[in-house]
């Protein structure tokens, strides 16, 4: 038996990750970005190193793998090295 205000259906939204925790966006692209923490219902992600928040749907989002935080580290080592990043 469900209480009142109970939903055998209902989801629950995944944990917070730590902030920093690189995470995977499914909902945009499997975008790699930092977690910094919520902004309202959605998670607050920003690329790695730096640059513009975006938010995300909780329910999209999962820890990115060795490979996919290896690969967003590299691409933002080579921007820096050829100067489009600080």
């Amino acid at each position: 038996m469900y209480g009142e205000n109970g939903c055998p259906n209902a989801q629950q939204p995944p944990d917070l990750p730590a902030p920093g925790t690189l995470m995977v966006d499914t909902g945009h692209g499997d975008r790699v970005g930092e977690f910094r923490g919520l902004a309202g219902p959605y998670w607050s992600l920003r690329p790695v190193g730096g640059g513009a928040e975006w938010e995300a749907e909780p329910h999209r989002v999962r820890p990115a793998l060795l490979i996919e935080q290896l690969r967003a580290r590299t691409a933002r080592l080579n921007a820096r090295s050829r100067g489009e990043v600080l």
